[in-house]
């Protein structure tokens, strides 16, 4: 399985594309919609996180694509061959197709997968949010992935962490691209918390529904705030794309 793994080839400058940053262990199979995907890029393997939303969908960031794509769900430690784990080969990747490389603008994707996955207890679903919803800042959400802790630091074990929803303000003033309709900004500037180089294609959940997709942060800085795709913008694509 993947190591630690160069992401600067698919990054546009300013940003590392989406580990925990001060959070914690998550308890095992605690989130069972969460999937690695282990991406094949040229010559080249990196590894991104995503989420089931149907038995044949996985929800992920637009700038995960590769050459091929294998999902792992039901994996906790992803070093280990768990009973639970399913590994299933991506038929088909839908990104966006007004996805913008340089300003991670319409940062999403879905993976249709070569078979339906089996839901167990390990492995299902998580409900997305509604169409055109506003998440408010203060809001309480909960991020989780496999990426890195610091700087050089990994994981084999999911991770999450707590993140608020904070103004568009913040990510206006930090990134020279940050589209409030199409995007969220996620993480107290005043917390050392937040999600890192790994972490992308995850979800961010509040309230029991995803509202965001890790997309990115700063290539200098493990600081917050950072930014995630905002699903509810994307729901008629969701729903159009899963037919």
């Amino acid at each position: 399985v993947v190591g630690l793994l160069p992401w600067a080839f698919l990054l546009p400058p300013g940003g590392w594309a989406g580990e925990i940053i001060g959070g914690k262990e998550a308890q095992p199979h605690s989130r069972p919609y969460m999937a690695y995907l282990y991406i094949q890029h040229g010559d080249k393997y990196k590894y991104c996180g995503g989420f089931l939303v149907a038995e044949n969908f996985v929800l992920t960031a637009a700038h995960c694509q590769g050459d091929r794509i294998t999902v792992y769900l039901g994996a906790h430690n992803i070093r280990q061959q768990e009973p639970s784990r399913q590994e299933i080969p991506v038929r088909r990747q839908i990104p966006h197709r007004q996805y913008n490389r340089e300003t991670l603008n319409n940062d999403i994707m879905l993976l249709q997968l070569s078979r339906n996955a089996t839901l167990t207890k390990e492995v299902g679903l998580v409900r997305l949010t509604t169409g055109h919803r506003r998440v408010s800042p203060g809001t309480m959400c909960s991020a989780t992935g496999w990426g890195l802790t610091s700087f050089f630091t990994g994981t084999d074990t999911l991770l999450e962490v707590n993140l608020s929803v904070v103004t568009d303000d913040l990510c206006q003033k930090r990134y020279r691209s940050y589209f409030p309709s199409t995007m969220l900004c996620v993480g107290d500037p005043c917390d050392p918390k937040s999600t890192y180089s790994g972490d992308s294609g995850g979800p961010l959940v509040c309230d029991g529904v995803v509202e965001g997709i890790t997309s990115f942060g700063a290539y200098d800085s493990i600081d917050p705030p950072v930014g995630f795709t905002r699903i509810s913008h994307f729901v008629p694509w969701i729903k159009a794309n899963m037919q």
